[in-house]
């Protein structure tokens, strides 16, 4: 069944929109309140370019959280548990974000482009809200504001040809999660080294939604010798690397997640004097142990469709199954010819356990456990 999507004034239109559209964009999802691509009519083409290529996606809708001010560090750190006095200007980190309870709100790449400005650049969810919140609330000498700034990724194994063509060779010596500010013929740009793809790449941050179009056709113009061709964020890839989608595997109101079940127990410092929002749940959650841990899933039988919400991972017989996890999404990878998913399993279930299933829209399918990222 297909299905159509309105685009009318309450939801924003990336300043890729129309290049997009001319480039044949077949559909969009709406993600932190703004139009997405989801493909450009031919899936298998666009996985194999990040793949075996190069992809350009607009992720514009990847939005920033802008603080700047005398007190921006100081909300940058009590935002995150990750402790964030070593990083340099130019560096990017992956932060978590927790609320009061210690569940997680987002899992942005804080962008530290001076000593008072920062940005976070959010996955789906009104952080800006919450940032400006918290401001407030602790008294600090900080505006927080959404800037003016657009991502265009490019992905793939020769993403750092295509990217140095375009801007420059220095940007192969930029290290992951690293940036730096430049511009290209007039067109202000921050460029990192980053995206969400294991494939490596780089993402162009546009800091004048003017020139978006013009942004683009450079990049698909220079990009031609090298293959490249429109796609967005897969999901195919990111199940196979193991990669953390925030609003597929984690969202507070619906899939309540705390860091330490999605494994990211190096990031959360609880031992040192600074201060951060989620502090003391968090300890509380670490003296107990996390309740669940983040699996990989098989799933038995022919190839599968995916699914539209999650999934309750049950174990047993018909008569007598009950719920031991969720798998939060699921895809066949044609590259490793199984279906595939991940989700969170109680923490007492073993990697050997057997009698596990799920329900899709195909019929039940049994499952087995497996380690991510997938081989």
């Amino acid at each position: 069944m297909s299905y159509q999507i309105h685009i009318g004034p309450n939801i924003r239109k990336s300043p890729y929109f129309d290049a997009t559209v001319a480039d044949g964009v077949r559909s969009f999802s709406v993600y932190n309140h703004m139009f997405i691509p989801g493909n450009f009519g031919d899936p298998d083409a666009e996985y194999d370019r990040l793949l075996n290529g190069v992809a350009m996606w607009d992720v514009a809708a990847q939005r920033q959280v802008e603080m700047a001010g005398p007190d921006a560090g100081r909300l940058a750190q009590l935002l995150t548990p990750r402790n964030l006095n070593a990083t340099k200007v130019g560096q990017g980190r992956y932060v978590p974000i927790c609320d009061h309870d210690g569940m997680l709100i987002n899992d942005p790449v804080l962008l530290k482009l001076s000593e008072d400005r920062y940005w976070l650049s959010i996955a789906d969810s009104d952080l800006v809200l919450w940032a400006g919140a918290i401001a407030k609330e602790r008294g600090l000498d900080v505006t927080v504001s959404e800037p003016d700034v657009s991502p265009l990724a490019i992905q793939g194994p020769k993403a750092a040809d295509v990217t140095a063509a375009l801007i420059g060779d220095w940007i192969r010596d930029l290290r992951y999660f690293w940036f730096r500010e430049t511009e290209l013929d007039g067109i202000p740009l921050v460029v990192a080294r980053s995206g969400w793809s294991k494939q490596g790449g780089y993402e162009l941050y546009l800091m004048d939604g003017s020139r978006g179009s013009a942004l683009w056709d450079k990049v698909k113009r220079v990009g031609a010798s090298f293959g490249i061709g429109p796609g967005a964020p897969n999901d195919i890839e990111r199940l196979e690397s193991g990669l953390i989608s925030y609003g597929a595997d984690i969202r507070r109101q619906t899939l309540p997640t705390d860091p330490f079940e999605m494994g990211f127990d190096a990031m959360i410092d609880l031992d040192g004097s600074h201060d951060f929002i989620g502090k003391d749940a968090l300890k509380s959650i670490r003296d107990r142990g996390p309740r669940r841990r983040r699996v990989g899933v098989v799933i038995d039988g022919t190839p599968i469709s995916g699914n539209e919400h999650p999934l309750p991972l049950m174990q047993g017989t018909s008569d007598q199954a009950e719920q031991v996890g969720i798998v939060s999404e699921v895809a066949h990878s044609r590259r490793l010819g199984k279906n595939i998913g991940v989700g969170l399993a109680q923490v007492e279930l073993a990697d050997t356990a057997s009698d596990l299933f799920v329900d899709l829209a195909e019929g039940r399918r049994k499952i087995v456990l497996s380690t991510l990222p997938f081989a």
